[in-house]
């Protein structure tokens, strides 16, 4: 679903040039849980947002589902993501104009979906939230936001679903039911999931465990390696 190849980013500062990615090979598979975790500043999000297509790398390939991004422009990464990739953030992103409804039907919409607003119905019913549907999200908890958040990411079946700390907003027992919820939309959808997450107990769920440092990966453990490894 994922490869990386010897991907490096470098940002410009008052400074000089900043290192951001320090050469990252990473091959995720398709269906794969993987918990990407590290210190801050260490390159988590910034790996996330080249795997995305949000950002483009200084030097090195991704690849996501088979497809190279180095030939696609702006606007075929566009639909690229629109057609294989969900983004869930911690800062939730959803308009304030629109409904919890049509925060959900707006990709499908974008997407071509005849039926856009009967599967925003069904995306927001499978998080619990059917009873919301023409909430603003001014008038949602958190939690229901982020469960707004997470129908809309599902919505178009992707194939990737990146997930970028998004229980940081939240309080620990609604932090745990998205994490569940979360989990539960993997398991039903077969969607591969790459969370990025500064809780070891969130990452132990996953069935690796990639660790970024300064940069770089220095650890990329396996769930059968670690349950060895404690026993």
């Amino acid at each position: 679903m994922i490869r990386l190849t010897d991907l490096r980013l470098e940002l410009a500062s008052a400074a000089g040039v900043v290192n951001i990615l320090r050469g990252i090979d990473l091959t995720v598979e398709a269906g794969e849980t993987v918990g990407l975790i590290g210190p801050s500043g260490s390159g988590k999000t910034s790996l996330m947002m080249l795997v995305a297509g949000l950002e483009r790398p200084t030097r090195g390939a991704v690849a996501v589902a088979g497809v190279p991004f180095a030939g696609l422009d702006e606007d075929a990464l566009a639909r690229f993501r629109r057609d294989h990739v969900g983004i869930v953030f911690q800062a939730f992103h959803l308009i304030p104009t629109m409904t919890a409804l049509e925060n959900v039907a707006i990709p499908l919409e974008f997407a071509g979906v005849g039926d856009a607003f009967g599967r925003a119905v069904a995306g927001l019913e499978s998080v619990g939230l059917g009873g919301r549907l023409g909430h603003y999200p001014g008038q949602l908890s958190g939690g229901e936001q982020q469960r707004v958040a997470l129908a809309r990411a599902f919505a178009t079946e992707p194939h990737l679903l990146l997930a970028d700390e998004p229980t940081g907003n939240l309080d620990l027992k609604t932090g745990e039911a998205i994490i569940e919820l979360l989990f539960e939309l993997h398991r039903r959808r077969g969607t591969t999931l790459v969370l990025i997450t500064h809780d070891p107990a969130i990452a132990s769920r996953c069935e690796r465990i990639v660790r970024l440092a300064d940069g770089r990966i220095v650890e990329d453990s396996r769930l059968s390696a670690r349950a060895a490894a404690g026993r």
